[in-house]
This record gives structure tokens, C-alpha cells and sequence, in this order.
């Protein structure tokens, strides 16, 4: 059976299902890290009396975007997603959902989000919305089928949510802003090349160049790993030195960044020894920094929260 066959190989459900596959459309752990980080730029952003309704607005407008943008990634990659076995139980390759349906779902989504954004936030909120969805589905989506950099544009969009949510309520970008994006352009690193070197094999079969692919024993996914995890500890005590968040952030940025570099020391080290056994400990190594980056960004958004300068 080819890949095309099994997208739409199993009859759809006619069940109450069918809603948690919609939901599934919208990769929601992806969108709700998206979600938390807009607004932790939102949160940061205000000052004085706080505004609940814009806040609201933000929060919607990004969950639409992202759940939109996560539908049409998944109609765009159906067929490899059928390939890998981490994916080939997503709605469209076990033809849960009809690819149509997947599309216009997503559609719907998308111009909803960047609309509220545009129309009920500002402008440029809507702007950066639109210039994150895109660049997601049209330059990152293709490039990693392309090139091993893709992984550096995909995390310009992955970056975006909380300059966003700082747009949203300061109707400009500041050092703040970019301070904000920095923070979380280099946790993605660490986050998706463990994730990359977990999963090889299948980007293998489903033929994305990404770097692990190409890399036999794991030395360039853990020099990449080590090198983000390095530039993450000034990135992320940066908060306290610009005045937006006080000393107590600084401590715990640099607290939180120590589990990411023993790990990735650890890879790195255990890769360039190039013994049978030393594999299974880069594989051990690379799925605790993936779970260690899944509790590391929420506990840093928490932490700036409460930190925040008034």
C-alpha cells in the first residue's frame, strides 16, 4: 500500500471522535506552548491597569492562528506523516478526515486568527500573525525536505508568539520585544534537535534532510544542542539586565539552563566517542533534554511573570 492509499485507506468515523481529531488538526501542544508564550509577552508588556478584554483577544487570535496553521501543516505533510510511525496515526494518514476537510478547517482558523488579531488587537499584531503562519507553511514546511537549515528558519515562527503578545499591548517592537524572541529562538534548538535525533529513523523513511538524518553518531546534533544551550543562559537572565524582570529571574534562568547544558554535554561527549555502547546513551541523553526543554519553558514564562518589574 502506498502512501496515497493509506491517507484515505479507513472509512471516517461517525462518532463524537471526529471532534478530538478536529483538535488533534490543531497540534494543540504546539499551539498551546504558542498560546502561553503570547501571552506571558502580553503580561510582560502591560503596565497600569491591566486589559482584560485585549488580553482575551490575544489569547483567541493566537490559538486560532496556530490551530490553523497546525491543520494545514498536517494537509500539506499527510502523505509523509503517513511514512513515520510517530505521525502515521494523525487523522489524515489513518483517513480519520478527509484531506479537503483538513484544508478548509485550517483556512477557517487562520483567517479567523489573523483577523481578530488585526481587527481587535492592532495591526501589526495581525501582520506579525500573518508573517508567523506563512512562514511556518511556506518557507519551513518545503525546507525540510530541502536543507538541514531549516531547522534555524523554523524557529523565526516558533519565536514569534511572544513578540506578538508584547505588540499587542505596547503597539511596537522594542529590545524587550526582541529580547522575548531570543528567549525563544534558542530554546527551540535544543528542544527540536533532540527531538530530531529521537525520531531519525522516520524522518529517514519520510525523506526530510533534516540534520540527524545525516548524522551516523550524533556529533553535529549534539555541537548544535550544546551550542543553543549555551547562548539560552545569557538570553534568558537578559530579562533581569534590561530591567524588565528583577534579580530573582536572573537566578532562576541560570538555574533552569543547568539541566539543559549537563545534558547536552553529556550527548556531545558520549557521540564523539563512536562506541556501540555510547549510542544508547546519546539516545538516553537527547530524550531528556527533549523533556527536560517541555517543563524548562513554562517554568521560565511563570517565573519572568512573577519577576515582572511594575
Amino acid at each position: 500500500m502506498n502512501a496515497d492509499t493509506k491517507v484515505l485507506a479507513t472509512p471516517l468515523p461517525k462518532t463524537r471522535a471526529r471532534a478530538l481529531d478536529y483538535l488533534d488538526l490543531m497540534k494543540p501542544e504546539l499551539t498551546g506552548l504558542s498560546v502561553l508564550t503570547a501571552l506571558c509577552g502580553f503580561y510582560l508588556g502591560s503596565g497600569g491597569t491591566f486589559q482584560t478584554l485585549l488580553f482575551l483577544h490575544t489569547a483567541l487570535g493566537t490559538l486560532l492562528v496556530g490551530g490553523g496553521a497546525g491543520a494545514l501543516n498536517q494537509f500539506i505533510e499527510r502523505r509523509f506523516d503517513a511514512l513515520m510511525r510517530r505521525t502515521e496515526h494523525r487523522p489524515l494518514p489513518s483517513g480519520r478526515l478527509f484531506p479537503a476537510e483538513a484544508a478548509l478547517f485550517g483556512a477557517i482558523l487562520s483567517a479567523a486568527g489573523i483577523a481578530e488579531l488585526a481587527i481587535f488587537v492592532n495591526l501589526l499584531t495581525g501582520f506579525l500573525a500573518f508573517l508567523t503562519w506563512s512562514s511556518y507553511l511556506f518557507l519551513y514546511t518545503p525546507l525540510k525536505r530541502m536543507t538541514a537549515f531549516s531547522t534555524i528558519i523554523g524557529g523565526i515562527p516558533g519565536a514569534l508568539p511572544p513578540v506578538m503578545g508584547w505588540t499587542a499591548v505596547r503597539q511596537g517592537l522594542t529590545a524587550e520585544a526582541w529580547v522575548l524572541f531570543a528567549i525563544l529562538f534558542c530554546w527551540q534548538m535544543p528542544h527540536f534537535f533532540s527531538l530530531a535525533w529521537m525520531y531519525r529513523r522516520d524522518y529517514a523513511r519520510a525523506g526530510f534532510k533534516i540534520l540527524s538524518v545525516h548524522d551516523n553518531d550524533g556529533t553535529r546534533t549534539g555541537r548544535r544542542i550544546l551550542l543553543f544551550s549555551l547562548l539560552l543562559l545569557p538570553v534568558s537572565a537578559a530579562p533581569a539586565f534590561i530591567n524588565l524582570t528583577g534579580p530573582s529571574s536572573l537566578y532562576f534562568a541560570l538555574l533552569l539552563g543547568g539541566p539543559f547544558l549537563f545534558y547536552a554535554v553529556r550527548l556531545l561527549h558520549q557521540a564523539g566517542l563512536r562506541l556501540p555502547e555510547s549510542q544508547l546513551l546519546v539516545n538516553r541523553y537527547a530524550r531528556r533534554m527533549f523533556y527536560t526543554s517541555l517543563v524548562y519553558l513554562p517554568i521560565l514564562m511563570l517565573v519572568l511573570s512573577i519577576d515582572k518589574l511594575r
